[in-house]
């Protein structure tokens, strides 16, 4: 038999001790902030989204932007082969009894899907000429705050045509915002967008939102000062995938509509809290 005496039985606890120390922390440093998966779209279905998760804007919305959002348009937005697609047409399309000469479509969860504090991955190709601004963003769902800037808006991605080696990142709020000029934002290389498809992270924590690139990060903005006009990022948001042409940003530069149409395509959509 074995025989083990007092000394070798404290030096193995304290030993065993370390061990799990050692381990707890690995598994704390490595840890992620959100792991659970809580929305998962990988657009499988054939024709228009699916209805249980995506609603649709309708209309000239904002930007004085060139395009026409239609709802329910097959031409504008559809999956196909586990990818939505949206298209940015120049088809002079009679919508409800006008004519309208640029059609695209902006989707999003409001109403079905919301988080507040989470992991986003949006995996997706953009299109690219003179015109074209595709976003995937997030808006308050209630406006707690007030309305637009008050409540908030986080910019996961935006893309302009005029600019089509850069992909941008911003968040906004009543003490800074683009109106302003000092929203808190940043440009990054990202030269095969609109030839390639990227995963286009953020991770939203209570102090700290951070924006990755292919998993790799990019750019953080902490929260300094503890108040809605400079932080309004502690209610649920929800999240828009569009495609628009022209407006404020997108025809800085003109638009070159004989370059339409134009395919903004998502490959998946993922939520982790």
């Amino acid at each position: 038999m074995l025989k083990i005496n007092n000394l070798q039985i404290t030096t193995m606890k304290r030993s065993y001790l370390f061990l799990l120390i050692a381990l707890f922390s690995l598994q704390v440093c490595g840890q992620k902030p959100f792991s659970k998966l809580v929305f998962e779209e990988n657009f499988d279905g054939e024709g228009l989204p699916d209805e249980r998760y995506w609603s649709y804007e309708e209309g000239y919305v904002r930007n004085k932007e060139k395009q026409y959002y239609s709802v329910n348009r097959l031409e504008n937005c559809y999956q196909k082969d586990g990818f939505l697609h949206i298209v940015i047409l120049n088809d002079s399309a009679l919508i409800k009894g006008k004519k309208r000469p640029v059609t695209s479509a902006s989707i999003y969860t409001k109403g079905k899907q919301e988080w507040k504090y989470c992991n986003v991955e949006v995996r997706a190709k953009l299109p690219s000429c003179l015109g074209t601004w595709p976003a995937i963003w997030m808006m308050p769902v209630k406006d707690v705050y007030g309305k637009w800037p008050r409540s908030g808006e986080i910019d996961i991605m935006e893309h302009v045509g005029y600019e089509p080696e850069n992909v941008h990142y911003a968040i906004h709020s009543e003490k800074y915002n683009h109106v302003k000029g000092n929203q808190r934002n940043h440009t990054h290389p990202c030269p095969d967008s609109y030839t390639s498809f990227h995963v286009y992270g953020l991770e939203w924590t209570e102090n700290k939102i951070t924006w990755r690139l292919d998993g790799i990060e990019q750019f953080s903005v902490e929260k300094t000062e503890d108040s809605p006009e400079a932080w309004p990022f502690d209610q649920p948001f929800y999240l828009i995938l569009n495609a628009a042409f022209g407006g404020g940003w997108g025809g800085y530069k003109g638009i070159d509509i004989s370059q339409l149409p134009q395919k903004f395509s998502i490959d998946y959509v993922r939520v982790y809290q």
